[in-house]
């Protein structure tokens, strides 16, 4: 009996055994990865019921898509491989987060079937390109003319398909880039800001876009609105590539916007809209922000970015400008930031302004003392809300650990400012350090930023050391922005909305009707 007893529990045994290796089966394929089961895959793995919605909902601007099946080996053995480059891009820890979102589709599976018919897949694995949009509901064949969807070619090994997304994107993201920007958390460095200067840039695009996305500019008054923001841009923009692109913007605005009426898409049938235009270049936005990241992926981000650009470009401006800086600014939130509490908080403290700024020092005080309050009141709901920044609290700005000199003394519930001190601090935290702080290894900065970072800290001193071919190129590149000043200032002649009286009365506006790019009285009357 004991004996039969034996043959029995050898037989479940064997079919067990059989069942857990079939054909078709996947726990061989756990079983071999059981080592790296605390490695999550960064890879995001795709069927046929998320797929529409996965790239839809993505807010990368590009995707790779890999079509395998777990059964073949070479697509085993490629998975480190594609894995390498995915961690650089996908997840909470991706080192360039927002930038390609890495997908994969096991074609093995039945439910994936038609899926993979609809890509003509003929080997594994197989790569396709494209910004995420163009995969829903899309299709791709051998045949197929002028599709969106390319296929990869150069793919083999990490370094061939990070190589190949480089070349499609103009970027130099390298395997072995580090997570750089996230959790700046060492306030009492003040090299940190640096990296600021690419947040700026995002902000900077992400508000355009807010603005065209809302079709925000509606009227002579948002209009002539946008244009003195983009005034302010074009002559104190910390970034050049900004100020290149608000000026082509400015220059054309009559254009794309005339009597106020901005066209916003091709639909218009104006041959050009405000959409043609890339306020920072084409390559911004990046989709992801530096010093101003978060712990959590709705907090800091594009608000943080636009104060640090509302305090670069306060510290900027020279005597004579600060008034027209702060109803720049002013009308700027007022018309175009669309989170309405703030935007009515900021509103009210631009018109508590009783007497009109004559000193560039009047405005760079008056914004870090608006930032603080709004950091007090945002404190109170965060904390009572449990909504803020475990890692970012908002705090009173500078802490005492960053710069203790702008503290004459401080107990818990009052700070009495020396304020001298904080214009010198904030003067060169938002101005020299800003720009001209950048990693001396530059080992986490790419070759691009590593260029326009350098043509921000380029100074006249250096011209004897200046190829030719370079000297040529600044001074027609100076003729050529002269020449769009000028039309600009012709445009301008024309414009009868230049300054609404009824509007600007809400800034305390006799102060500040001012020709930016004129610095005396003698200069307008020859413009006129």
């Amino acid at each position: 009996m004991a004996l039969i007893h034996l043959f029995l529990f050898v037989g479940l045994v064997s079919l067990e055994a059989a069942a857990s290796f079939s054909p078709g089966s996947r726990s061989i394929l756990r079983d071999i990865g059981s080592n790296n089961a605390d490695q999550k895959d960064k890879a995001l793995e795709l069927n046929a019921t998320n797929f529409d919605s996965v790239f839809q909902d993505s807010p990368a601007k590009y995707a790779v898509l890999e079509f395998f099946a777990h059964w073949c080996p070479a697509c085993r053995n490629y998975k480190p491989h594609y894995e390498k480059v995915a961690r650089l891009f996908n997840g909470a820890d991706a080192v360039h987060p927002g930038v390609v979102l890495m997908t994969r589709v096991d074609c093995a599976i039945k439910m994936n079937v038609k899926l993979c018919d609809k890509f003509s897949i003929n080997h594994y694995p197989m790569l396709f390109w494209a910004p995420p949009k163009k995969f829903v509901g899309g299709s791709w064949g051998p045949k197929q003319e002028r599709s969106e969807i390319s296929v990869v070619d150069e793919w083999r090994t990490a370094d061939l398909l990070l190589n190949w997304i480089n070349k499609q994107i103009g970027s130099s993201y390298g395997l072995d880039d580090q997570k750089f920007g996230n959790l700046l958390t060492n306030i009492s460095d003040q090299e940190q800001i640096s990296q600021a200067i690419f947040d700026i840039e995002e902000a900077t695009e992400e508000a355009f876009d807010i603005i065209l996305s809302h079709k925000a500019i509606k009227s002579s008054e948002t209009s002539a609105s946008f244009i003195r923001f983009l005034q302010l841009l074009v002559a104190h923009h910390p970034s050049r590539r900004c100020r290149t692109g608000s000026a082509e913007i400015l220059v054309n605005f009559d254009d794309l916007c005339p009597s106020g009426e901005c066209s916003y898409d091709q639909e218009s049938g104006r041959k050009y809209t405000l959409r043609n235009f890339h306020i920072c270049g084409k390559d911004v936005p990046r989709g992801y922000y530096r010093f101003c990241r978060g712990s959590k992926n709705e907090t800091r981000g594009f608000s943080c970015g636009l104060w640090v650009l509302m305090h670069s470009l306060s510290v900027r401006i020279e005597d004579g400008e600060s008034q027209f800086a702060f109803t720049a600014i002013c009308e700027f939130i007022n018309n175009f930031f669309m989170c309405d509490d703030c935007r009515r908080h900021f509103h009210d403290m631009c018109l508590s302004v009783k007497t009109p700024f004559k000193k560039a020092r009047d405005i760079v005080l008056w914004l870090w003392s608006t930032h603080n309050k709004v950091n007090e009141r945002l404190k109170k709901d965060e904390d009572s809300l449990g909504t803020g920044d475990p890692k970012f609290p908002k705090m009173i700005w500078p802490p005492k650990q960053l710069y203790p000199s702008c503290y004459l003394s401080s107990t818990e519930k009052n700070i009495d400012w020396d304020h001298d001190e904080v214009y010198k601090f904030l003067k060169k935290y938002y101005g020299q350090n800003l720009v001209s702080v950048y990693k001396k290894n530059g080992d986490s900065v790419s070759k691009e930023e590593v260029v326009a970072a350098a043509e921000e800290m380029a100074v006249p001193t250096n011209a004897l050391v200046v190829p030719v071919g370079a000297a040529l190129a600044i001074a027609l590149a100076s003729c050529a922005f002269g020449a769009l000043a000028c039309y600009w200032r012709t445009q301008q002649k024309n414009r009868k909305y230049y300054h609404n009286p009824h509007y600007l009365k809400r800034y305390n506006s006799n102060y500040m009707v001012m020709n930016t790019f004129s610095n005396t009285e003698s200069e307008r009357e020859k413009e006129r």
